[in-house]
């Protein structure tokens, strides 16, 4: 447009604004006909101008001017009613004056109802900078009117008179319960390896070789199967009826399964087997050992530790598993039911195919800044996380590190810790560009689980169940964990569950190697362990 005309359009666009503040002063409905048929007359120039203006000419002072929906305002009961949609409807009615109507000038909220209802428009539109304000005086209001919205838009349903009749889907309900898993099982018991349907109707049966073993021959190749891999051996129950059979109830697998070191109860050590440091044990830690138990009793008088040991090596590890093979056979027939399935289930053991994680989070108040003034201080949200790794030998691997699990796992390896430890002894800086770097504050200890030694006072079924570990600390110092082995799902059903997949804590305690004191660290924050699956630990881990 030409700048020469714009003289003509300014005197049309004041009366237009003039008009329009005098409406917002009054807050009445419109002015009568004659005012409106007066303002509204040059349609078509004040139509131009309004498209024009912006770039011609700067807005009015804030004084003069309503806010316009993006801005950010103090509380005005007057600002929320001239948003975008009114100023485009009014523009709208210069544009059409022959179909303009009286726009009814919204009525002001009052109640809390009123503008919590006010606000969920305005935050359904989008305007929430509006919708907060609002909301902020609904709960000044009432600090219940969220209730009060939630009982009149969404109203409960009325629950049926006591004595009104049922539904009618109960009784189709009850009719379609599933089948008990016993009696399933017990369905397939005399069901035979059916080959697989042809792909194509008409075609012949493709022949199925392992239809027409014996059960014996089958028996042995799953038994091969389970001591692989048991979670092969399980899901191999989807392959068809006759396998799910013989997982389920094939008590011989399942026994070889739990007397084997492979994942059953002859690799849980119930007695140290290494040193903190992964050394093997020496007479001395022997003799150690006795002199502990005399002192506590078992053996009725103390062991003098110049006399050389009860037994060797390789007689108190024999000793051990015979002592182990005999616990097991005590617990299969009183806690488990003769099951050899159920006992591997829900018997406590430790896991080597993954590693144990706690993720810990907590909130610390911090420091408000000087320079600003807030309602509030600002709040830290601290997350960091433990790791417990165990192997087959006894040794432990624990780490505690802020980094997450992704980034560690995969490292925490004996090898890794090992490369770790001579990067560090060469130089601090030698190995930090690697990714296994992560580990260098991995400490190295050794596990084992609980007796009845341990709680001479316990009842049966609670003698088994926790697990002690023991860890390098700083200098002189040794950490001793006392864990709990739990399921997610509880100990006591055998319903589909994780089982023996969480350690609990219960205690964690420092030992002073020269002042022989121990001191006990306070558990505020710390979390329960949980296990997970590695797959680069291989299927029977390291």
């Amino acid at each position: 447009m030409n700048p020469q005309d714009e003289p003509v359009s300014n005197p049309e666009l004041e009366s237009f604004r003039e008009q329009w503040k005098a409406e917002v002063r009054a807050k009445v409905v419109p002015r009568h006909a004659s005012s409106s048929s007066s303002s509204s007359a040059p349609t078509r120039p004040v139509r131009a101008a309004a498209a024009v203006e912006p770039p011609r000419k700067p807005p009015p002072p804030p004084s003069s001017q309503p806010a316009t929906a993006g801005e950010d305002v103090e509380d005005d009961d007057e600002t929320p009613a001239f948003d975008g949609p009114s100023a485009a409807a009014s523009s709208q009615d210069h544009v059409q004056p022959s179909t303009k109507l009286p726009v009814p000038v919204p009525a002001e909220p009052v109640t809390a109802l009123d503008h919590y209802e006010k606000a969920v428009e305005r935050e359904v539109a989008g305007n929430l900078g509006d919708s907060l304000k609002l909301y902020r005086k609904a709960y000044r209001l009432d600090d219940r009117v969220d209730q009060v919205y939630r009982n009149k838009h969404f109203p409960k349903p009325v629950p049926p008179a006591p004595g009104q009749a049922a539904p009618a889907l109960a009784p189709t309900a009850a009719a379609h319960q599933p089948q008990p898993m016993k009696d399933l099982i017990a369905s397939f018991t005399s069901m035979a390896i059916e080959p697989a349907a042809p792909e194509i109707e008409g075609m012949p049966q493709r022949p199925c070789p392992v239809a027409s073993l014996p059960d014996e021959i089958l028996v042995h190749v799953l038994r091969d199967v389970a001591v692989l891999d048991v979670g092969l051996f399980v899901r191999l129950a989807q392959v068809c009826k006759r396998f799910a059979y013989l997982v389920a109830t094939e008590d011989s697998i399942w026994r070889r399964v739990c007397l084997g070191s492979e994942f059953g109860f002859g690799g849980m050590h119930y007695h140290w087997q290494r040193q903190i440091t992964w050394e093997p044990l020496t007479e001395e830690d022997v003799i150690r050992e006795a002199e502990a138990k005399g002192d506590d009793g078992e053996g009725g008088n103390s062991v003098d530790v110049t006399t050389p040991p009860p037994w060797s090596l390789e007689e108190r590890a024999q000793r051990h598993a015979e002592e182990s093979a005999a616990a097991t056979m005590v617990f299969f027939g009183s806690l488990y039911g003769s099951s050899w399935q159920r006992m591997f289930r829900l018997r406590p053991r430790v896991r080597f195919n993954g590693c144990y994680i706690s993720t810990v989070n907590y909130m610390r108040p911090g420091q408000a800044s000087a320079n600003y003034v807030t309602w509030h201080s600002p709040v830290h949200i601290v997350t960091y996380y433990r790791y417990l790794r165990f192997f087959h030998d006894g040794s432990a691997l624990s780490l505690l590190t802020t980094a997450e699990p992704t980034d560690v796992v995969h490292h925490l390896t004996r090898e890794a810790v090992a490369l770790q430890a001579g990067a560090g002894s060469r130089g601090a800086g030698a190995s930090h560009h690697l990714p296994s770097a992560v580990v260098q504050s991995a400490l190295r200890g050794r596990w084992r689980l609980t007796t009845a030694a341990d709680r001479p006072t316990a009842s049966l079924s609670e003698v088994e169940g926790d697990l002690i570990v023991e860890t390098e600390g700083v200098g002189k110092y040794i950490y001793r964990l006392d864990l709990a082995l739990r399921s997610s799902s509880p100990a006591k059903s055998s319903a589909a569950g994780a089982k023996n997949n969480k350690l609990v804590w219960r205690g964690f305690y420092s030992y002073n190697r020269l002042t022989d004191d121990w001191a006990e660290f306070a558990l505020k924050n710390d979390k329960p362990f949980f296990f997970s699956r590695v797959k680069s630990y291989g299927v029977k881990g390291g």
